[in-house]
């Protein structure tokens, strides 16, 4: 996924894996980013992204769009975009089609 992003031109600050949420939101707070990427294969969805979300609210950077990916069952979809979670990215959704839809949530945000 970062490669591919990288490939579109994006600047991706990639983490690494097992990241605590604490982490990944100190790290996106830090680099300013648009976008903050998270991808769950551990089944700790419904856990992780609404402590992201209060974290994030918490250091004063509710603009920053949380995405999500991984192993997410459908019938939780709707449960993560309730909590704030801009886009839930599907192990269907074609990896060359992400890029813009990254490009359509910073766009449809607007300046920051």
């Amino acid at each position: 996924m970062a490669r591919s992003l990288r490939d579109a031109g994006m600047d991706v600050i990639y983490t690494g894996l097992h990241r605590t949420p604490e982490e990944v939101v100190i790290a996106a707070v830090q680099e300013d980013v648009d976008i903050l990427g998270v991808s769950v294969l551990s089944g700790v969805h419904l856990t992780a992204f609404p402590l992201i979300i209060k974290l994030l609210r918490d250091a004063d950077a509710e603009d920053i769009a949380v995405v999500a990916g991984g192993l997410i069952p459908d019938e939780d979809v709707p449960k993560l975009l309730e909590m704030g979670v801009a886009r839930v990215f599907s192990q269907e959704t074609p990896l060359d089609s992400i890029p813009q839809l990254i490009r359509d949530l910073v766009s449809a945000r607007g300046p920051r």
